[in-house]
């Protein structure tokens, strides 16, 4: 009898939800707004171009951080940088050179990894191959690493891909989404593939701890996939407030990687000069997020919250734009609608800026932790459960061609009918699937409903995620409108409607 109990009851609810209508004037305002007034690439060149590279805690996160606060506040909302607790050490780059000086000479495009050393001044070194497949062999380089920048072999080769590096969705991919039906259990979450492209040999990490004893001066690295001059470049180590430096670790392009190997394997010496200046910060080590909300005016509904939310944070070897200044301008922008369209929302809008999230999601899941979780349950508790819904965006420039529900089955009707709208803007497709990797999961976690909306891949994965070439250039104005539009129209439909939105 439970078991049909509850059944009932979602059907009650799903009825109540579907039978609310959509304010479809508002809906139209909302798109005149969006689509021909956006600020939204104004809100992306200051986060990118502006604040530059906003690695979590370092001196561009807090500046951009700031900005952004400031920019809510000049809308009208209250605005803060809010403390989710214990980060570690800023990190900041202040050069980064590097060339192959023999046999001839030419340079090359370097990154350091985040949280490594310097060199403290130019270095000249010759290049030496450590082929170990264990700790005994690597006692066999004992005495012959100091001065010396390291490289590891590989066997892997470069790979043509005869695809194009921007594409999207095509609609039979998106018809099979939205035809999708979870398993029994959705504990799955689509997580990212790694971008670090470790070679198949002996730990790396101990042939690093070798290397700074032995007194040498860096290592070399290549993602698999960063060619044609595109560098996949994140963290190099530890980033806590007591860590000590990192082994400095040199992500370079995999085709000079190769030319480098190729020549010291052949034992024809390769001699480079390089020079990284870096700066770390311990005087806050603090993480933080920016926190600023719509207060609610409906006397029943107002304590009830509508989240919405990127992370503000990003890699340093470029500025972020696509992962994920592209959400936060996005975001932002919705924010702005709400208030140009001088809707004075039944609940409270709140938007969150996450730090944090390149290194675990660690900004959004303190702040859940902190705000809506039950400790004991681990679910969420009662503050939580005034939340109707968490809206994320963190998959690129792309358009929005719909949604994804974390496999509940409860709101699809509903989502269908609010992108309605929007399917000649190439918005339609509402998916039972998960998706992972994005902040939307400390939420669901707790068993919020939260959702990431379905992306256009563009050449996220190709040619921006982390990389050199993450840059303003690289976004697409048209397709960050098209998605600052239709959320704000989910953002308002959200906190207008009578009943929160069902829970898995």
């Amino acid at each position: 009898m439970r078991k049909i109990f509850l059944s009932l009851a979602l059907l009650t609810a799903m009825i109540s939800l579907e039978a609310q209508e959509v304010d479809q004037a508002l809906v139209e305002k909302i798109k005149l707004e969006g689509m021909q007034n956006s600020k939204v690439m104004e809100h992306a060149f200051y986060l990118t171009d502006v604040n530059g590279p906003r690695l979590n805690n370092s001196p561009n996160y807090l500046k951009a951080a700031n900005w952004a606060k400031a920019k809510l506040q000049e809308w009208g909302l209250e605005a803060n940088l809010e403390s989710w607790g214990e980060w570690g050490k800023g990190w900041e780059l202040k050069k980064s050179y590097l060339a192959i000086t023999a046999p001839y000479y030419k340079p090359i495009i370097a990154f350091p990894k985040a949280w490594c050393s310097g060199t403290k001044g130019l270095k000249k070194a010759e290049v030496i191959v450590v082929d170990a497949k264990d700790s005994i062999q690597l006692q066999a380089y004992a005495g012959k690493l100091k001065g010396k920048i390291i490289i590891v072999p590989r066997t892997d080769s470069l790979k043509q891909s005869f695809k194009p590096d921007a594409d999207r969705f095509t609609e039979e991919a998106l018809s099979k989404m939205a035809g999708f039906t979870p398993p029994a259990s959705t504990g799955g979450n689509g997580q990212r593939g790694n971008f670090n492209g470790r070679p198949p040999m002996f730990n790396v990490n101990k042939i690093k701890e070798f290397a700074k004893a032995e007194g040498a001066i860096a290592i070399l690295s290549a993602a698999p996939n960063g060619k044609d001059g595109t560098l996949f470049v994140s963290g190099g180590g530890a980033y806590t407030a007591n860590a000590p430096e990192n082994f400095l670790d040199i992500a370079i392009a995999y085709e000079d990687y190769m030319t480098i190997y190729r020549l010291a394997s052949r034992n024809i010496p390769v001699k480079l000069e390089t020079e990284v200046a870096v700066a770390f910060h311990t005087e806050d080590t603090q993480g933080y997020n920016v926190v600023a909300e719509i207060k609610g005016t409906d006397p029943k509904l107002k304590d009830e919250l509508v989240i919405i939310g990127g992370h503000l944070d990003s890699w340093h070897a470029a500025t972020g734009a696509t992962d994920n200044a592209a959400g936060c301008a996005v975001m932002m922008e919705v924010i702005r609608i709400v208030k140009a369209i001088g809707l004075q929302p039944k609940r409270t809008i709140r938007i969150c800026l996450w730090g944090g999230e390149e290194q675990g999601l660690h900004g959004s899941r303190n702040y859940v932790k902190n705000h809506f979780t039950d400790t004991t349950t681990k679910k969420f508790n009662a503050l939580g459960d005034k939340i109707s819904a968490y809206y994320n965006l963190d998959n690129g420039t792309g358009k929005i061609r719909g949604i994804y529900t974390q496999g509940n089955t409860a709101v699809k009707a509903l989502f269908s009918q609010w992108l309605q709208p929007f399917a000649s803007l190439g918005a339609s497709t509402v998916t039972a699937q998960n998706t992972g990797g994005t902040d939307h999961l400390a939420f669901d976690a707790i068993g919020v409903p939260g959702f990431q909306f379905i992306q256009d891949r563009i050449e996220y994965d190709t040619r921006t995620h982390h990389t050199n070439m993450d840059t303003y250039d690289h976004l697409i104005p048209e397709d960050l409108k098209q998605a600052a539009t239709i959320i704000a129209a989910f953002v308002v439909n959200t906190a207008q409607q009578t009943e929160k939105l069902p829970r898995k």
